[in-house]
């Protein structure tokens, strides 16, 4: 089944770099369509909420601190496959794994600082979506 619409969100690492705006240009060339946008910070209470699926992970507090180290840009992208096709674009969780021409490839500078979040499921798009956006700014 396919779903029009993804959520992502370009990490502190990738934002300190300065390459906001080169991937949301990569985003914009792979023929999505930028729904929803902010800058904002995450506290370390907000992290814990958005990944405590993970809770229980090692990499959990870690994780929770480092997204709550800098600026960071969720978005909601809409496109036809909108999910498989921005896992593809993004690449392997392992920027040493990630194909060529792909973000994290370019971007990332180890598993932790990947530089990109993309949901994994047309479902966890929708959730992750409305954690950051109301009703309102899902336009």
């Amino acid at each position: 089944m396919s779903f029009n619409r993804t959520f992502t969100i370009i990490k502190p690492d990738a934002v300190s770099d300065g390459h906001t705006g080169a991937i949301i240009k990569q985003i914009e060339d792979a023929g999505f369509k930028i729904v929803s946008m902010k800058l904002t910070m995450l506290t370390h209470e907000k992290a814990g909420q958005f990944y405590a699926v993970h809770r229980e992970r090692p990499f959990y507090k870690n994780l929770c601190k480092y997204m709550s180290s800098g600026a960071i840009v969720p978005m909601i992208l809409e496109k036809d496959h909108a999910v498989e096709d921005f896992r593809t674009l993004i690449g392997s969780t392992n920027p040493a794994e990630a194909a060529d021409g792909t973000i994290r490839k370019r971007y990332a500078t180890s598993i932790e600082a990947n530089a990109i979040h993309g949901s994994d499921s047309n479902e966890n798009a929708q959730i992750e979506s409305n954690f950051f956006f109301s009703e309102v700014e899902k336009y």
